[in-house]
């Protein structure tokens, strides 16, 4: 019996979950492999030998399932980002910015998926999605705070909001501009006038990041306005 048969007859909670794993796990694969602009609900439902139509029992919309994917890189992220600050016995600006600008570069589909998340995967979704959504990044953001108070204590809480949201803004950014197509990327690589157009994620990320810290740390104290 083929898949197809098997995903259309199964009807438990446990099935159901397993389904929706499956889909997720192709989306994941082919995201990582083709770039999430590339990818269509039709390619993922075949990857899982689905119709397109029996998918959309689990997921109203393509963007349903790479805003799902993203929840999970934030909570993924949010992991090995913490664990590194924790065992950093050099606190100071450059070690929390290499901290993020390290594991977010280690991240690529993550990054693909943090740009294309505020253009388009929150906009074709349901308020539902939506929610889980941000709440699923309020709780991933949640130990980065704890962690990079505890590298810098002179950053308060808006302090880390900010440095998230620019470095998680910034990776996104940076990830596309450093993964253009193929032949756009030859072609940046042979004009010497379009040398700046190449550049590495994680060194830049790091710098800027370096710079920022360093920024929120000298005017902690200061009125907001």
């Amino acid at each position: 019996m083929d898949d197809a048969s098997e995903f259309q007859r199964a009807r438990s909670p446990e099935a159901k979950r397993r389904r929706e794993a499956a889909i997720l796990a192709a989306a994941r694969s082919l995201g990582a492999e083709h770039g999430i602009r590339d990818v269509t609900l039709t390619d993922i439902a075949a990857a899982v030998g689905m119709h397109k139509s029996a998918l959309l029992r689990y997921f109203e919309t393509r963007e349903e399932i790479f805003l799902r994917l993203t929840a999970e890189g934030w909570a993924e992220w949010s992991e090995a980002l913490t664990t590194r600050l924790r065992e950093s016995t050099d606190p100071g600006p450059a070690t929390v910015a290499r901290a993020f600008a390290t594991t977010l570069a280690a991240r690529g589909m993550f990054c693909d998926l943090l740009a294309h998340a505020p253009l388009n995967l929150e906009r074709n979704v349901s308020l539902a999605a939506v929610r889980d959504f941000k709440l699923a990044t309020l709780a991933a953001r949640e130990p980065i705070g704890a962690a990079v108070r505890g590298q810098l204590p002179a950053l308060d809480e808006q302090d880390v909001v900010d440095l998230v949201a620019t470095a998680v803004s910034l990776a996104g950014a940076m990830w596309q501009i450093a993964n253009p197509g193929t032949e756009v990327a030859d072609l940046y690589r042979a004009d010497p006038r379009l040398a700046h157009a190449v550049i590495e994620v994680e060194p830049r990320l790091a710098r800027i990041l370096t710079a920022t810290i360093t920024g929120l740390a000298a005017g902690a104290g200061e009125p907001r306005a």
